[in-house]
């Protein structure tokens, strides 16, 4: 009964902190990317004039399009260059929202009195040692152009460089802070000469309907040219991936418990051969073979069951505790969280359930069914 228990309770309390991290993972990347994503099927980029713009704008459950040019440039401070992502963005970005909660320094803004900003990761501020306080040095964004093309005679034609006072600094996750730099599309757009071609168009929805219905209707609308993906399909290869993880814990976990239902079944076996006597009396008085079989499943589920039970509980009182208090941290100063993340799902507690009471019927039919057997004759 023990080790039922406490199989039971590593199963739930593991299959909890997947469902975490899952969480975890979605509030991060919908933090950082957008519900719905439209980009070109072939290419780099797409031409995206106001009507095309206006169309997608006139879907019912669309609130804010904002228009984006995404492309590698190097980034100047004093004397640091590292090689950074520039994420040019229309104005209504900011009315999205998705940075408001990671903002560490500065004023989220794009642009303000006339004045451009950029946004930058917080990897990236240390790396450049960058402060926001200096209004004398401004960050030098620069972009490589074609070599193929460009005459080696001039060396100006080489890269296009614009200037841009840094405003806020943003933290995410690793791989964004130290990576990422959003900027006016203006500005992007004159850096890289894109005219009205864009990398990717961003949609937010209104809330009032949901995000695969209004991904249908922008697929209809954009037609087969166009990838429109919602924010789970931005990152299918890694929820897949985590599910996967998530199903062999459980397969890898329901085998530790069927290894700790053994336990019922030599027990069964045991008190069989034990109470082969007691059996016997039992049958003289006119118990039959069914009556003596229920007696035996019905000890094997009593101990199943028991144990099963005080393990789901055990399970989920302790990452009930862990989500209340925090007891485990993840050992990393620069997490993204103090604390291991856990969330209860019902199913689990389900499937749980489900696995012991399948596990128990097949451990404690065979010495059930040699229990009954047993005749008068073999002990008077």
């Amino acid at each position: 009964m023990v080790g039922i228990a406490f199989s039971t309770a590593a199963l739930i309390i593991v299959l909890s902190v997947f469902n975490g991290l899952e969480d975890l993972l979605r509030s991060l990347y919908s933090s950082f990317d957008p519900e719905i994503k439209i980009e070109a099927t072939k290419g780099k980029s797409f031409r995206a004039d106001n009507d095309f713009i206006s169309k997608i704008k006139s879907i019912p459950g669309v609130d804010i399009v904002t228009e984006v040019i995404q492309d590698y440039a190097i980034v100047r401070y004093r004397d640091a260059v590292i090689p950074v992502t520039i994420k040019g963005v229309s104005d209504n970005f900011i009315d999205q929202h998705r940075l408001d909660d990671h903002i560490d320094e500065g004023k989220l803004r794009l642009k303000e009195n006339g004045i451009e900003y950029a946004i930058l990761g917080r990897g990236i501020k240390h790396t450049l040692s960058l402060s926001l306080e200096d209004d004398f040095d401004l960050l030098q964004v620069i972009s490589i152009k074609n070599l193929k093309s460009t005459s080696f005679l001039n060396p100006s034609k080489i890269y296009s460089q614009r200037n841009i006072k840094p405003g806020a600094i943003f933290s995410i996750e690793k791989s964004y802070d130290e990576n990422y730099i959003f900027l006016p599309l203006d500005f992007v757009q004159d850096l890289l000469d894109y005219g009205n071609k864009r990398t990717a168009l961003e949609v937010k929805t209104s809330h009032v309907r949901d995000a695969r219905e209004v991904q249908a209707k922008i697929k209809n609308a954009v037609g087969d040219s166009f990838l429109v993906l919602t924010n789970d399909e931005q990152h299918k290869d890694l929820y897949r991936l985590l599910k996967f993880e998530k199903l062999f814990t459980f397969l890898a976990l329901s085998l530790l418990i069927t290894i700790g239902s053994i336990n019922i079944f030599f027990s069964l076996m045991m008190l069989a051969i034990d109470m082969k006597k007691d059996i016997s009396i039992l049958s003289a008085l006119g118990g039959d073979q069914s009556l003596i079989l229920k007696i035996f499943m019905t000890e094997g589920a009593l101990i199943s069951f028991l144990g099963a039970g005080t393990g789901l509980f055990l399970g989920g009182f302790i990452c009930w505790v862990q989500d209340r208090f925090g007891v485990v941290g993840m050992g990393m100063e620069n997490a993204v969280i103090p604390d291991y993340p856990v969330r209860l799902k019902l199913l689990d507690f389900v499937y749980t359930s489900g696995v012991i009471v399948f596990v128990t019927f097949l451990v404690s039919v065979y010495p059930a069914t040699r229990a009954a057997k047993f005749r008068t004759t073999d002990q008077l």
